[in-house]
C-alpha cells in the first residue's frame, strides 16, 4: 500500500459548487476510485487560502496504468469537466501538471 497526497487551489467562486459535487459524487466516479485500486480517498479544504489536500490510499501494483485506466473512463471525463474548472493550479506546477504530489515527511500508525 502507497499513501498519496495531493494539493491544488480551489477558485473562491467555485467553491460552493465543489462542495455540493462531491458531496453528491456520482456513483459511478466512486465506482471508478475502487477500480483503480484506491480507498482512503479523501478531499480537505484549507481557507481563507482555499488549498484542497488529498489524501488517498494505493493498494494496487501499476500506479501508472491505473491512472490511465481511470483518465480513459468516459464518466471520469466527464465528471472532471466540471471539477477542474473549480481549480487552479499552482505556479510552482510542472507543465502538465494539475494537483501537485506532496511529499510524506512523517507518517505514524
Amino acid at each position: 500500500m502507497q499513501r498519496k497526497a495531493w494539493a491544488i487551489y480551489l477558485k473562491p467562486e467555485k467553491k460552493d459548487e465543489y462542495k455540493e459535487l462531491h458531496a453528491n459524487a456520482w456513483p459511478a466516479i466512486l465506482k471508478q476510485i475502487t477500480a483503480c485500486n484506491i480507498r482512503n480517498y479523501s478531499i480537505f479544504l484549507r481557507e481563507p487560502e482555499n488549498i484542497l489536500f488529498g489524501i488517498y490510499e494505493y493498494h494496487g501494483t501499476d500506479i501508472d496504468a491505473d491512472m490511465k485506466l481511470m483518465a480513459d473512463d468516459p464518466e471520469t471525463q466527464k465528471w472532471w469537466a466540471l471539477t477542474d474548472p473549480c481549480q487552479a493550479a499552482f505556479e510552482s506546477a510542472a507543465p502538465g501538471e494539475w494537483w501537485v504530489p506532496l511529499e510524506e515527511v512523517f507518517h505514524h500508525d
